[in-house]
């Protein structure tokens, strides 16, 4: 048998303009292909603007974890809760929340981090990529990068999933304070707090600064983005796709939590659930001296510019949903009690984002049953540290032919 040798595609649309999208734009403009990118809003208008901007390996892992169901059941459906579960009669959003359930075990969630596992270790060096190529912004280090409970028992869980990561192959880098070591390492925080993990070696940015950086270094290179751009459908044609009335040889569908439609009439299986997050920043009367998390509050704070963004909770609802004010309410009531001169009632830039998740997990990076049509999405919380390195394996796979090894565990068909 004679395989037909691959003919790389030389014009390629990507619907979404976050992180993903640009980032995947990026580097097919790297391998020599003319890229139209289209968005329904513009660029960095959903996930990728209100996002807090870490690049951590040692806090990036699979969403469904063991401890999420110990929570408890009752605890999920109370609006004050960090993970927020709406009542709903939603049969799409029930059978996404029984499939996210099975794989809250430990088996299925060493196994999903081993499929993350590549990912993670290739994102440091397509940022690094990008910022070589042409891409005016930087990442900066967040060293250390504070963990703060207000027990010392509280830490145990984290320190549980640091051994687990160790066993995977990803040590991580981390000294423990208690009692007034651990205020005066970080004399933002309240006297509330008893203990802190201090992460070394992480990385972080200004989210939209950075995403717009690509944006227009992808337009200097002469590709084009297409703002208030709806594609609704994705035609095949003899020679290539149809999208949004123009012809192109093939299309990369990384529109975040909208992706689903079009994901199905690729062949997707995965469904892809709205995780919706909460932000807003304010000024402090100290600025915190690096990036904060509160984990068992799942509250983060990261200094940009003058002041600090606020983000937190997780919220599985219906994409297009109306921002919830109970969710700041008690975004708000749990910075009050954890971060000191926080000036809470002066806030600005609210911001609600729906994080693409999927039940699993991980990812969807690769080729749908249509080869012409790739999927880029579904990355959960973590779609700014992974969306340069998902895009240049995406982008590698597209234009060679040949599917990288690292993208195995994030098949779209699985």
């Amino acid at each position: 048998m004679i395989r037909t040798p691959h003919k790389p595609p030389a014009r390629v649309a990507v619907v979404g303009a976050g992180m993903v999208g640009l980032s995947t734009a990026w580097f097919l403009q790297e391998a020599g292909v003319e890229v139209t990118v289209l968005d329904r809003s513009g660029v960095a208008a959903g996930s990728s603007w209100g996002n807090a901007g870490w690049l951590t390996s040692s806090l990036a892992t699979p969403l469904p974890e063991p401890g999420i169901l110990k929570y408890g059941i009752r605890a999920m459906f109370s609006p004050s809760s960090p993970l927020y579960i709406p009542p709903t009669a939603d049969p799409r959003m029930l059978r996404w929340l029984a499939r996210f359930a099975r794989n809250c075990t430990s088996a299925r969630w060493n196994k999903a981090m081993r499929g993350m596992l590549p990912l993670i270790q290739g994102a440091p060096t397509a940022f690094d990529a990008m910022e070589a190529g042409g891409v005016t912004a930087r990442t900066r280090p967040a060293d250390p990068l504070t963990v703060a409970f207000r027990r010392a028992r509280d830490s145990e869980g984290l320190l549980e999933e640091f051994a687990h990561l160790r066993a995977t192959g990803r040590p991580v880098d981390f000294d423990i304070l208690d009692g007034a070591d651990a205020r005066n390492a970080e004399p933002s925080l309240s006297d509330e707090i008893t203990r802190v993990v201090l992460l070394r070696g992480e990385r972080l940015i200004d989210p939209a600064r950075y995403v717009r950086a690509i944006a227009d270094s992808v337009r200097e290179r002469g590709g084009r983005i297409v703002e208030g751009a709806e594609v609704r459908t994705v035609r095949p044609t003899p020679s290539g796709v149809t999208v949004a009335g123009e012809d192109y040889d093939s299309v990369v569908l990384a529109h975040g939590a909208w992706i689903n439609r079009l994901a199905r009439q690729a062949g997707v299986r995965q469904i892809v659930q709205a995780g919706r997050g909460y932000s807003f920043t304010v000024k402090t009367d100290q600025m915190p001296e690096g990036p904060l998390y509160f984990a068992k509050q799942k509250v983060v704070c990261t200094p940009l510019g003058d002041r600090v963004r606020i983000a937190g909770t997780m919220e599985f609802r219906d994409v297009g949903a109306p921002k919830d004010p109970r969710r700041v309410e008690s975004l708000v009531a749990q910075t009050r009690v954890l971060l000191r001169g926080a000036r809470l009632d002066d806030r600005q830039d609210e911001w609600v984002g729906a994080r693409p998740c999927t039940a699993d997990g991980l990812p969807l990076v690769g080729a749908g049953k249509d080869p012409r049509v790739y999927v880029a999405g579904g990355h959960g919380m973590w779609g700014i540290f992974l969306g340069p390195v998902s895009g240049r394996l995406l982008a590698e796979e597209i234009a060679t032919g040949h599917r990288p090894e690292a993208l195995r565990a994030v098949d779209p068909l699985r």
